[in-house]
């Protein structure tokens, strides 16, 4: 029995206490019950005495280097096969020599379960059952603690290891749990501060363009009025220095505001990023990607942000499990919300069912996207089924977004 194994691709470590427990009792059990026979042997002054301490030794040996080898641990490689047969001539030359190493049975039942896979564990056990009632019956006669003793050490090994086995999977699969746990809420952290990051350049970038570039491009009219009105008076050339200065301001604040501003809608808003996106990132052979949107449509910058990650994410997972001929992305405006549409002919999936893909870097879109649209006050809903494609929709209140 082992106390670290690995499920899946999550180490399973520190399982529990008990597990340590088990282990521990195992080796002092098989300890022990050598060393029982070891004393019998002297006890009762047998000839063969030397003998049965000589494999007795070399069982316990063995046993050992097993373990350092970590050859218990291991389901696969051929050296556990040898460990554990080495085990087995040994124990069964040691019943040869003395009918007491029929009570070693009882710790190789265990490590003939843990050993081997599937029902090659119990018909090992079941096998190793007859050799100790042959072996107690041949030396010391035939008795029905000698034949029933195995058979219900037998029982009650594989009833152990039933549950041994049982406790070794709810803990793995909690460690599991809590790594995934872990893992979402790393990537919820990192995806709320990459949303709070962009909505930051975007409010900047919006008051710098609403209040510094608006003032600057004022006061440039202005200087520049002033200019046409007395071009040759005392004060002309301050005023072209003036307005030189306001020109160079007024260019910095708008490289701000585009340095600021995320790059895809920098140049002509969210309807052209996206047909921009349709064109180069998500244009396949086998996939036409169709924008319906108002080259016009008016929406604040951070609600353009927001909705141009959010058509990312549901594209990202078309391209990736879809499996789509076809895909549209829709957008249109209310007075006080807007709402985006993805919509392909995929292959769809039961919702009730489906499962994010473990370890991959997209196990955790669908939810990270949910919480996002939550955390901006509006609601995303995912229609699918298998074989009839599917429709996220999402609609977020402008007010809220703008906020």
């Amino acid at each position: 029995m082992n106390g670290s194994d690995t499920v899946g691709a999550v180490p399973v470590s520190h399982l529990s206490p008990v597990f340590v427990g088990l282990r521990t009792g195992l080796h002092v059990l098989v300890a022990g019950l050598a060393l029982f026979v070891v004393a019998q042997a002297w006890s009762a002054g047998r000839p063969s005495a030397v003998a049965i301490t000589l494999v007795a030794a070399a069982f316990l040996v063995v046993y050992a280097a097993g373990f350092v080898t970590r050859a218990d641990r291991n389901r696969i490689r051929f050296w556990s096969r040898i460990w554990v047969a080495a085990l087995s001539v040994l124990w069964m030359a040691l019943i040869w020599l003395t009918p007491e190493a029929a009570y070693l049975a009882f710790p190789l039942f265990f490590l003939y379960l843990e050993v081997m896979p599937g029902w090659r564990g119990p018909f090992t056990v079941a096998l190793a059952t007859v050799v100790a009632i042959l072996g107690s019956g041949w030396a010391g006669g035939w008795t029905a603690g000698g034949i029933l003793g195995p058979i219900i050490g037998a029982a009650v090994a594989i009833l152990i290891g039933a549950g041994y086995h049982s406790l070794q999977r709810e803990a793995a699969e909690r460690e599991q749990l809590v790594a995934e746990l872990v893992a979402t809420r790393a990537e919820l952290a990192h995806q709320e501060r990459a949303a709070g990051a962009a909505q930051e350049r975007a409010r900047l970038a919006r008051d710098i363009h609403d209040t510094l570039a608006q003032g600057l491009s004022s006061i440039q009219m202005l200087l520049q009025a002033a200019e046409r009105a007395d071009p040759t008076g005392p004060s002309a050339g301050h005023v072209r220095l003036a307005l030189a200065t306001t020109a160079d301001n007024l260019a910095e604040a708008r490289t701000l505001v585009r340095e600021l501003t995320p790059a895809p809608l920098a140049d002509a808003g969210l309807v052209a990023a996206l047909r921009r996106l349709a064109q180069t990132q998500w244009q396949r052979p086998d996939l036409a990607v169709t924008i319906e949107a108002d080259e016009a449509l008016d929406l604040p910058m951070a609600t353009q942000t927001a909705l141009l990650r959010l058509a990312q994410g549901a594209m990202a997972n078309v391209l990736q499990h879809a499996r789509a001929t076809r895909a549209t992305i829709g957008i249109s405006r209310r007075p006080a919300a807007v709402r985006l549409t993805v919509r392909d002919n995929g292959i769809g999936f039961d919702v009730d069912h489906w499962q994010p893909p473990a370890g991959g870097p997209d196990s955790f879109g669908l939810a990270a996207a949910r919480t996002r649209v939550e955390q901006l006050g509006g609601t995303l809903e995912l229609t699918t089924a298998p074989g009839r494609g599917t429709t996220v929709t999402v609609e977020l209140p402008v007010a809220m977004v703008t906020a």
